[in-house]
């Protein structure tokens, strides 16, 4: 079809069968497009009047929820978190710090763990009855970055009865946001990698630790 004068040519992709999450999906692609950054200012504006912790009736990403484990469906919730950015300060009563020079840093610190462990860590000890599932970013500004995490009800009927989502109500994954166990948790535990180079990441930096300064010696029988 040839397009006549003043009309708008449609929009093609390579993909005949393109959902509208596929279409989402390229927006958050793209975000310093006028739209995307018209969109995130105004939201930030109205993120910054609202409490640290606030409960969503849907999410802001719904095709980053989705892949993250996130169904529409009773039992699972999405809370958005704000966590001040910058490094962090050791919290020490006027500054006074013991031990040798070199460990007497106060204000230079950098948090083992990246902002998004820190929102779901929040989260999961504001709401202690949910369990964390995952969570990802959707905005940021000077002084604040914004997260929402997806948790999820284990004591709903819907989950316990749900054969993809039901193994989080086993009590081993209780408060897994604490124990490094969410998708953040683990890379910020050095378990993303794969090959020699990450050897020693595995099982844990500690375990590892420990296993190559431990002396064993075994007795000769």
């Amino acid at each position: 079809l040839s397009v006549g004068a003043g009309e708008v040519e449609p929009f093609h992709c390579g993909d005949s069968a393109m959902g509208a999450y596929k279409y989402v999906s390229e927006l958050w692609r793209k975000k310093q497009s006028d739209v995307m950054r018209f969109l995130q200012r105004v939201r930030c504006w109205e993120y910054r009047q609202q409490p640290s912790i606030v409960r969503l009736t849907r999410s802001t990403r719904p095709d980053k929820a989705r892949r993250l484990g996130f169904k529409a469906k009773q039992g699972y919730v999405i809370y958005r978190v704000r966590v001040r950015r910058g490094g962090r300060k050791r919290p020490v009563p006027k500054g006074i710090v013991y031990g040798k020079p070199t460990n007497q840093g106060v204000t230079q610190l950098k948090f083992q763990r990246s902002k998004r462990s820190v929102a779901e860590e929040r989260a999961g000890r504001k709401l202690g009855g949910l369990r964390v599932l995952n969570s990802y970013w959707v905005n940021e500004d000077s002084t604040y970055k914004y997260f929402e995490v997806i948790l999820v009800d284990v004591a709903h009927a819907a989950i316990r009865n749900d054969p993809r989502i039901n193994w989080l109500a086993n009590p081993v994954h209780k408060h897994r946001e604490l124990r490094g166990l969410t998708s953040a948790g683990k890379s910020n535990r050095g378990l993303r990698g794969r090959g020699h180079l990450y050897h020693k990441a595995r099982p844990s930096r500690r375990a590892t630790w420990k296993r190559n300064n431990t002396l064993s010696l075994r007795r000769y029988r």
